[in-house]
């Protein structure tokens, strides 16, 4: 148990060097690769490479997530937050629309 203690300490020492631009920017960047996670399923439904969507459940719970974010993110007044979802949901929107409906 004293090895486990001295692990954790050491863990938390070192989060602890990291500023809270560290933490933010983190935090845009993990935006950023969940926003683009279904968009090559997507360009590859529109070049027609395929005609498997990205699974709807995976997509639904990502957006879920996305959505909970942004509502946080506006609260917050994190206004980066705020444009990078909300572009990253204009051109999911946009995507779809031009699988569908083209």
């Amino acid at each position: 148990m004293e090895k486990f203690n001295q692990v954790k300490d050491k863990v938390f020492s070192y989060f602890e060097g990291f500023t809270k631009a560290t933490a933010d920017t983190f935090a845009w960047i993990s935006i950023v690769v969940l926003i683009g996670s279904t968009i090559p399923g997507f360009i590859a439904v529109l070049a027609g490479a395929t005609d498997k969507m990205p699974p709807l459940d995976i997509t639904l719970m990502l957006w879920s997530g996305l959505l909970l974010y942004f509502v946080r993110s506006a609260i917050l007044k994190d206004m980066l937050m705020v444009v990078t979802i909300g572009f990253g949901f204009a051109i999911q929107a946009v995507m779809l629309g031009l699988i569908y409906f083209v």
